[in-house]
């Protein structure tokens, strides 16, 4: 069916080339997928098409990622790609989206959803980043300084034909998820543009320390109170540990869990069409949030939702 199969598309906003990935434009309900750090839309191939048969998908690349350009001068805070996100929807005039993010990709999802609630009808939050402190030692180490001289030696120093040996032995050798090498060697062949090291030790300086992830997003979850959320993680992530998306389940009531057992950091590519179900069946099952101002103060105060009231003043 037209406008069905994935397609890759490229708009200027604010002088800046973005790039983004598309399908199932004919549908009423719009999916944004949001991918993590040196990652780009390319995480989302394999969930774009099943995706695409239900909701409309839009998978961008944020700036200083993939096709995205990477300005020098770029805003890589959490703020500044949220609304890169909300400008790109009213460009291409998506009213109101469920927003789902991988990673760091989940920082930015839950800022987007407290920054723009009225764009906000539900948040899915995958092995998502901001939901604790631990953190893999290699991210960590990231922060320090130095990062972008290691970056550039490394991969000006080490052959491509050394990176794709290292990777394939790797997928041999099985005792690491298949979909987390991936994304580590899609990220090392990233770093051999310049512009794309700067971004991404930009984004890491405001989102990491060597201790840790520097935000804890967990501490406004009561934000999104009225907002359907769907936490999804890997059993075997050794990126974000698990335990992470368990705890911000147990402290958001009404939330929903569900826990990829075999997975690793990338449950979406590992299990694709299980994902692509699940997050259809959420966004046909649940009632989108109300993005007004009252709702939004609602969950800043944290008063309870009013009971409809019939015509007669009687609670219904």
């Amino acid at each position: 069916m037209a406008g069905q199969t994935p397609a890759e598309h490229a708009i200027t906003l604010h002088g800046h080339r973005v790039s983004y990935r598309e399908a199932g434009r004919s549908h009423r309900h719009a999916v944004l997928l949001i991918h993590g750090l040196a990652g780009s839309s390319s995480t989302w191939s394999p969930v774009l098409a099943p995706l695409g048969h239900h909701v409309h998908v839009i998978a961008p690349d944020l700036l200083g990622h993939g096709h995205s350009d990477a300005p020098h001068s770029g805003d890589y805070s959490l703020g500044g790609f949220a609304t890169g996100l909300r400008d790109l929807l009213v460009a291409l005039d998506v009213d109101r989206v469920t927003v789902v993010g991988h990673s760091f990709g989940g920082g930015v999802a839950m800022q987007f959803a407290h920054q723009f609630p009225e764009f906000t009808e539900r948040l899915v939050l995958a092995s998502s980043g901001g939901l604790g402190h631990d953190l893999s030692l290699a991210l960590r180490a990231a922060s320090l300084p130095g990062t972008e001289l290691v970056l550039r030696s490394a991969a000006s120093l080490t052959p491509r034909w050394m990176r794709r040996t290292v990777h394939r032995v790797a997928h041999a050798v099985g005792s690491v998820p298949g979909s987390d090498l991936d994304g580590v060697y899609t990220a090392w062949e990233s770093f051999g543009d310049r512009g794309t090291r700067s971004a991404f030790v930009q984004t890491v300086k405001g989102a990491l320390e060597p201790s840790g992830q520097r935000l804890d997003g967990a501490e406004r979850l009561h934000l999104l109170a009225e907002v359907p959320v769907l936490f999804v993680g890997g059993g075997r992530d050794r990126v974000i540990p698990v335990e992470h998306t368990v705890a911000a389940h147990e402290r958001l009531p009404g939330s929903r869990l569900e826990i990829f057992d075999e997975a690793g950091h990338f449950p979406h590519a590992e299990q694709p069409h299980r994902f692509a179900a699940l997050v259809g069946d959420f966004v046909a099952s649940t009632m989108p949030a109300a993005g007004d101002r009252a709702a939004l103060r609602r969950r800043i105060l944290g008063t309870p939702v009013p009971e409809p009231v019939a015509a007669d003043g009687v609670a219904l």
